[in-house]
């Protein structure tokens, strides 16, 4: 049997919502959440709606109403304003003062006797009365009393559906046979979840002398400069120490010579494992000082959290029950047919005593968040269990709502996807390999116009250590200059692996997109100072971030027409179009490419017949555009692409109609 079958109100197709409700959305703070629902009822009864949101540890809920959009869809939204877990709900109720109002004007309209339907509709303001209170409940009696006493019909019906009878009923509505929806769940991070820039660096590099060990205290130098060039996380590859059993020499040889340092991905030796730093790097000590350093220059150490073990790390002896034996008795290495992992043990997520490795994987995280670090970029989370990382990162947010997951997996788009669900922070995406025209603006579409958008952060990388693209191996300077433009202004979240794309650094192991003489399994010196290094160009691009606020968001992003393939335009503006970015990029590395492209002056207010002026963020160039259409070329060996704030009215000053 239904229960209470007085509530006919259905709620249904409630958005955002991930998965109806499974998992949360996610925000930051100052972000809006719009929520939309559909909301009917039997027969032509008017309906009342209200979105009901609140953090968690608030008892009482805020309501905002609901608009009606028509085909009974219904909207409203909130902003969240703290860091912390919001809830939210739609209730929707017979709105029976409104389905009364409405019904006795039409029947007046039509000159029909109301007599009846006034003391139908008295009776419906005296049941208020009693909700209502204080000055209020006499307001509405003293009115009530009003209309009683009217011997006009007429003018007694204008007074019972008066907007100040209306404003009051509205107010103490009837909820006694309401229907609330399920609740639904928002996470909301620190402002870093939604605008960061991002620069890798191996810290075993940070030296003068490709054959002496860069330290913490090497990398301090370098924050500073990594600082100026206006990057908020610097993520360190794996610091531990490295296994000596099976080590890779240089170009991932099989077998290492002396003095090879190893991959830092294989973890833990003698000297320690998931809990201990390379001693070739410094003290504990040295890294907490580190951190430190980095906090006073606004940057966050991100971590790589890397669940897997060198052959030698004591994990292994200690708890052998962890690792997957094969046939012959040993151990288990780490492979993707036909590439061999022969230094790297995985974690069996299978094992009879997962429980205990849980906790214990779990706690390294709580030892790294005590020395400082609030962010972990996690490598391959697609090769561990899933059930895993939903425990693990909801454990770790209840206590440290602050700390960030960065999910390093290209992999299939279901999988990226459910990693974003279960609570990491951000994610890694295919940008990486999106060229064209098209796919571009069909993955941006994708990500920020789909379900999508309220649960997966991208963040854009032109390059890692482990990927170098054909497209910048080939496109030489042009390329990595494009690449770059295009991550930092799609995208609000990016991050390069920094001294290679600084130094445009692009020789490749033949026919592979894997660097050759690569930094994973060697100390590189790199110069810094080279006249043909981008850091100038890194530079301005991370300033105009800075300063433009339509920058520090993915989600408003729209592609507008061009008329040559080659050319891809683009636009982000905050909500009150107080700041208006334009890009426009010639995607062809190679050849100068011209054409015309489209302004959408309606969409920003623009009268038709009214100029604008364009200034290009990066050349210092000042344009007069005096229509829609404009003609656009980029000659990509100068610079392949133009990032213009868009000026909507130019000043007049005296006689002058321009000046600038």
């Amino acid at each position: 049997m239904i229960q209470d079958g007085k509530k006919r109100v259905i709620l249904e197709n409630v958005k955002p919502s991930v998965d109806n409700g499974k998992y949360p959305i996610k925000r930051v703070p100052g972000e809006s959440v719009t929520v939309l629902a559909d909301v009917f009822a039997d027969g032509h009864d008017e309906l009342a709606v209200v979105l009901k949101y609140k953090p968690v540890a608030q008892a009482a809920w805020n309501e905002a109403p609901m608009r009606h959009l028509g085909n009974d869809r219904w909207e409203a939204e909130f902003t969240v304003d703290e860091q912390s877990i919001y809830l939210y709900q739609v209730t929707g109720w017979i709105d029976a003062y409104a389905s009364w109002r409405k019904g006795i004007r039409k029947k007046l309209d039509a000159g029909q006797d109301v007599a009846i339907d006034i003391k139908a509709g008295l009776e419906l303001i005296m049941q208020a009365v009693k909700r209502a209170g204080g000055a209020d409940a006499q307001r509405l009696g003293d009115l009530a009393s009003q209309i009683d006493s009217m011997q006009d019909v007429a003018r007694a019906t204008l007074q019972a559906t008066s907007d100040e009878v209306g404003l009051l009923m509205d107010q103490y509505p009837d909820r006694t046979s309401a229907t609330a929806g399920n609740e639904f769940m928002v996470t909301v991070e620190p402002q870093l979840a939604l605008y960061s820039t991002w620069y890798e660096l191996f810290p075993r590099s940070c030296t003068d002398d490709p054959s002496r060990h860069g330290t913490f205290k090497d990398c301090e130098i370098q924050l500073t400069r990594i600082a100026g060039m206006g990057f908020n996380v610097v993520y360190f590859p794996p610091i531990h120490p490295i296994g000596r059993k099976n080590r890779k020499g240089r170009n991932n040889a099989v077998v290492s010579q002396p003095g090879d340092p190893g991959s830092p991905w294989a973890i833990g030796s003698e000297k320690g494992g998931h809990k201990s730093v390379n001693p070739h790097l410094g003290t504990m000590q040295d890294f907490e000082d580190l951190v430190a350093a980095a906090r006073k220059l606004n940057i966050e150490i991100a971590l790589d959290l890397a669940y897997q073990c060198a052959p030698d790390h004591p994990y292994v002896s200690e708890h052998p029950e962890w690792f997957r034996k094969r046939p012959d008795g040993s151990i288990q290495y780490a492979e993707n047919p036909p590439k061999k992992y022969e230094d790297i043990v995985p974690f069996d997520f299978e094992c009879d005593d997962w429980q205990a490795m849980w906790r214990e994987l779990k706690s390294i995280v709580d030892f790294w968040i005590g020395k400082g670090i609030r962010v972990f970029r996690v490598d391959n989370p697609h090769t561990k269990a899933m059930r895993f990382w939903e425990w693990m990162i909801a454990s770790v947010k209840k206590e440290h709502p602050e700390v960030l997951f960065l999910a390093e997996a290209f992999t299939r788009p279901k999988l990226m996807q459910h990693l974003a669900k279960i609570g990491f922070s951000q994610s890694y995406t295919y940008f990486t390999w999106r060229n064209a025209k098209w796919e571009l603006e069909h993955y941006l579409t994708e990500l920020t116009r789909s379900d999508l958008r309220d649960y997966f952060r991208p963040n854009f990388w032109p390059n890692t250590p482990d990927i170098l693209p054909e497209f910048i191996q080939y496109g030489g300077r042009p390329a990595f200059v494009l690449r770059l433009a295009l991550a930092a202004t799609l995208a609000s979240n990016y991050g390069i692996y920094g001294p290679a794309y600084e130094l445009c650094q692009r020789e490749a192991i033949p026919n592979k997109e894997e660097y050759a003489d690569s930094e994973k399994y060697e100390i590189i010196k790199w110069d810094w100072n080279r006249q043909d290094s981008l850091s100038d160009f890194i530079t301005r691009i991370n300033q105009i971030r800075a300063e433009n606020p339509a920058l520090q968001t993915t989600w408003n992003v729209r592609f507008f027409e061009t008329d040559n393939e080659f050319l891809l335009f683009y636009a982000k503006a905050t909500p009150d179009l107080s700041n208006v970015v334009f890009v426009i990029a010639n995607l062809d590395p190679f050849h100068t490419q011209s054409g015309w492209v489209s302004v959408p002056f309606e969409e920003l207010n623009i009268p038709h017949n009214q100029t604008c002026l364009v200034h290009d963020l990066i050349s210092d160039n000042k344009y007069i555009w005096q229509s829609s259409r404009n003609y656009i070329e980029l000659e990509p060996a100068k610079l392949p692409v133009h990032i213009f704030k868009v000026n909507r009215r130019l000043k007049r000053e005296h006689d002058f109609d321009y000046y600038f």
